[in-house]
């Protein structure tokens, strides 16, 4: 039982939710060029605002109030203000939500602003029990590509809690709907795959890095002289890496910006920009398709359903991959005294 009434309706309506998103965000990078979007037009709740975000804020906000006079919710996105919290539709007292929706209306907003790489929307939703949800409590959850404008290809995957992942792949010239089974990786380690730890920003590159060159040679041996053995991909979003887990194309991928805090207070630096719980609201989808997602320690990401948290995660493709890879990581960030065992 997910909670939620009517989950596979409300699953629809997301989705088409998303697709107006999309065709909308993806229309106004064809009319804008690069400079105009990439405009900063706030700091609200949770990130920096680009100019591209307001386009689908806007989408957002006009798509869900009339979603929530079915089924009244506490939307939480960043760009609703200061605590990034709105309940819909207007004039609905918080008693008498049914659900919470978490959403990032772009994740990847600089890769698409900039045409390097796609973005997504993402959406997680579990039922409102009054207040204290957490990343654990979403049982409904879709996320759908934004593609680039020479892209005409954007996969849509869903999942309601218990019934597996599902897929759709959208052809935005001819309007063809082809229906997939998400399949992630069943390769039984990271030789010769992707994968590997985010360091996209400045502070803390260089110790991340490290680690990841340490977890490697723990699990695959030293560097052998002209073979590379494994790869990795830098993708700004964390939908789009767990899309790359869902699809097969990744094996394994870790975000352990907030575990460096203790690291960099010590140098007298401060942590930065780290991923949030709408970077995650979609991860159920990974989980259903029979990706490991896990915190640093191995457990079950149980962030509060909010803007603000700060979170760390680790995901594998398989269990196989995990076996091999959680012990390195977990020994290389213990040396370093980051895993924070309670």
């Amino acid at each position: 039982m997910t909670g939620i009434r009517d989950a596979e309706a409300l699953a629809a309506r997301i989705r088409g939710v998303h697709e107006a998103i999309r065709d909308e965000v993806v229309a106004e990078c064809e009319r804008q060029s690069i400079d105009e979007l990439s405009a900063v037009v706030g700091d609200d709740a949770g990130d920096t605002q680009f100019a591209v975000d307001r386009v689908s804020e806007t989408v957002l906000l006009a798509r869900f109030e009339e979603l929530a006079r079915e089924w009244p919710c506490l939307l939480v996105a960043e760009g609703l203000g200061h605590d990034g919290r709105r309940v819909l539709p207007e004039g609905t007292r918080l008693e008498d939500v049914e659900i919470v929706v978490l959403v990032d209306p772009i994740d990847g907003t600089r890769g698409l602003m900039m045409q390097k790489r796609p973005g997504w929307v993402l959406t997680g939703v579990a039922p409102y029990r009054g207040g204290g949800e957490t990343l654990a409590d979403i049982a409904l959850a879709v996320q759908t590509e934004i593609p680039l404008v020479k892209q005409h290809l954007s996969d849509t995957l869903w999942a309601i809690a218990g019934s597996g992942a599902r897929g759709e792949r959208f052809d935005r010239k001819t309007g063809a709907r082809q229906p997939f089974t998400p399949r992630p990786s069943r390769a039984p380690s990271i030789d010769q795959g992707f994968g590997g730890i985010a360091r996209f920003f400045p502070g803390g590159r260089a110790e991340l890095a490290a680690i990841d060159d340490e977890v490697v040679e723990a699990v695959l041996g030293p560097p052998v002289p002209g073979r590379a053995l494994a790869f990795e991909d830098q993708y700004i979003s964390n939908g789009g890496q767990l899309a790359e887990l869902v699809l097969g194309h990744d094996r394994w991928v870790a975000d352990l910006r907030p575990v460096l805090e203790p690291l960099l207070v010590k140098r007298g630096r401060p942590l930065g920009m780290c991923s949030h719980p709408y970077d995650l609201s979609a991860e159920l989808i990974a989980r259903e398709a029979g990706v490991i997602v896990t915190d640093p320690l191995g457990r079950r990401l149980s962030a509060p359903l909010d803007v603000f948290s700060d979170v760390a995660f680790v995901a594998y493709a398989n269990a196989s991959i995990r076996s091999r890879v959680e012990p390195a990581l977990r020994a290389a960030l213990r040396a370093r005294g980051l895993l924070g065992e309670t």
